[in-house]
């Protein structure tokens, strides 16, 4: 019966502190609207907070067939590292019925991932792996972040993501940072993809190589390696052209 105005910049604020006064273990921010820097940012609570805290972000759509009336579909942007993983999983000891094994293969290959970019280079500050087949971070920049994923059509890939809320500002920065592709591509030694596709509101510039997480453990420990030395390259490239043409 209560609601928040999601119409200000503080309203994760609001939601949290909302939240705090009534003890949640499970937090559902729901909207209509969801940047990524406010998924970036309940990944960034779900990392850091115990098994029996829980945040989700969900995005109210409205969905129409033909001349039928307009139905709510309601779209799962972020989701807790650990759903479902409660006092029932401890006591059985077992992993929730919903979590399939290949989750569980993505799970355990990006928390290696995380692992190696924290421990070993201070890239990222996550701590969870998540069951999913991309894992993305902050660049420091709002719709910027880089990203390493397994992808349909049997590719593994780092990318640099671009997706601000506006398309335009996407597609500008895209061609900004594409004026200087020889310097970059040289800086990085490898030949990059460039996309933006029509109709889609984000940008990116990419590096991939085949793999899949269904690879047998020799391969996925070498796509392991050619993630994290890609994603180290793109960010000690990209980072001073984002800097410069973004601020």
């Amino acid at each position: 019966e209560n609601q928040l105005d999601t119409t200000n910049h503080d309203h994760l604020g609001k939601l949290l502190t909302y939240a705090a006064g009534f003890g949640a273990n499970v937090v559902v921010w729901l909207t209509k609207e969801f940047r990524d820097e406010h998924r970036q940012a309940l990944d960034w609570l779900n990392q850091r907070t115990g098994e029996d805290t829980e945040f989700f972000g969900v995005v109210v759509e409205l969905w129409k067939i033909d001349d039928s009336r307009p139905a709510p579909h309601f779209n799962l942007v972020a989701t807790s590292n650990d759903w479902g993983k409660g006092t029932a999983r401890k006591a059985l000891g077992e992993t929730p019925a919903f979590t399939s094994e290949r989750s569980e293969r993505y799970r355990n290959f990006f928390q290696l991932l995380i692992d190696t970019l924290r421990d070993d280079h201070r890239f990222t500050g996550a701590r969870k792996g998540q069951p999913q087949s991309w894992y993305s971070f902050s660049s420091g920049y709002r719709g910027l972040s880089y990203g390493a994923s397994f992808t349909w059509d049997l590719q593994s890939r780092v990318e640099l993501s671009i997706d601000s809320q506006n398309r335009e500002w996407n597609v500008q920065l895209l061609e900004r940072l594409e004026e200087r592709r020889e310097r970059i591509e040289s800086e990085i030694r490898e030949s990059l993809v460039w996309e933006s596709v029509e109709g889609r509101r984000a940008c990116r510039i990419k590096f991939e190589r085949s793999g899949t997480i269904d690879d047998d453990d020799e391969t996925l420990a070498e796509i392991r390696k050619w993630m994290v030395s890609n994603l180290l390259n793109f960010k000690r490239v990209f980072d001073p052209h984002l800097k410069e043409l973004v601020e």
